[in-house]
């Protein structure tokens, strides 16, 4: 960009001074104020050169230092976009970890509630079972008092018979 910007302006000052030399020249009246003149554009031109190189130089290192802080800014967020990813990561872990324990729990708890219940059950039908022989004996008490009483009682007796108990 800098050599296109000097050779375009090498160009222009060549065409005006050979414009102008060519002018002088054809009058042939090229005169020492005339010598003097190119010689002072010339200068002009020089010092021209020099600024749009100088300001270009400052462009450059102006554009250099503006690129540097677009790479800091690019390096900040690859930094926060990896801070993201690893949030995410450990989001995830902690839903994971939290879905296992309370599944875990769960079926920790029903099998706890179903042993429980099962135990409760037993002793529930123990207890029955026991209350049916403590009847069971009561009754063959009961039949054997009955038995004895309808040997002495013949109405009794027959009833007994019938019910098929003796």
């Amino acid at each position: 960009m800098k050599r296109v910007i000097t050779t375009i302006c090498a160009t222009l000052g060549f065409l005006l001074i050979t414009g102008a030399v060519s002018s002088v020249c054809a009058e042939d009246n090229f005169t020492q104020a005339d010598r003097e003149r190119l010689v002072r554009m010339e200068a002009t031109q020089t010092v021209f050169m020099q600024q749009v190189d100088k300001r270009f130089e400052e462009l450059r290192s102006d554009m250099n230092s503006r690129f540097e802080q677009v790479d800091k800014r690019f390096e900040q967020v690859d930094k926060r976009f990896e801070q993201m990813t690893n949030m995410f990561y450990a989001l995830s872990a902690i839903f994971t970890s939290l879905f296992v324990a309370v599944f875990g729990f769960a079926w920790w708890d029903r099998r706890t509630v179903l042993t429980s219940a099962k135990r409760a059950a037993r002793e529930e039908a123990e207890g029955v079972a026991e209350d049916i022989r403590e009847n069971m004996v009561t009754l063959h008490r009961l039949v054997e008092v009955l038995r004895k009483f309808a040997e002495k009682t013949p109405d009794l007796k027959e009833l007994m018979t019938r019910a098929h108990l003796l």
